[in-house]
């Protein structure tokens, strides 16, 4: 499958595409009639990528775990390490937002029982 048949079909930025490709971490892509050829295996990593990408995780941080997940197994406690790291700093931005919320909240409140007032 090229380049262009996998972005439009599975909806994958050609910027995800570039990354990849760049990291040289394509499996069996080669290739054929000046246009590159990417298998199942490469399709997988690509999804990885997208979710890594979705979950917040930036392009050095998404080229490591991806590094560490072609080694395999021997890599296992590297990425949970990674993954708990990433899902730390999630929770700490989500109180921070919730935080952010009830202050929010309570000066609405403020306004609203303030214009009963009046």
């Amino acid at each position: 499958m090229t380049g262009s048949e996998v972005c439009e079909r599975f909806h994958i930025p050609a910027k995800i595409l570039e990354e990849y490709k760049s990291w040289g971490l394509c499996g069996a892509v080669r290739l054929a009639m000046d246009n590159w050829q990417y298998d199942d295996t490469d399709l997988e990593r690509l999804s990885m990528i997208m979710a890594l990408h979705d979950m917040g995780f930036q392009k050095d941080e998404v080229e490591t775990y991806m590094r560490l997940l072609i080694k395999g197994d021997i890599t296992r406690r590297e990425r949970m390490q990674m993954l708990d790291a990433k899902r730390s700093r999630t929770l700490d931005e989500i109180h921070l937002k919730e935080k952010q919320l009830e202050h929010m909240d309570y000066l609405r409140l403020e306004m609203r029982e303030s214009g009963k007032e009046n």
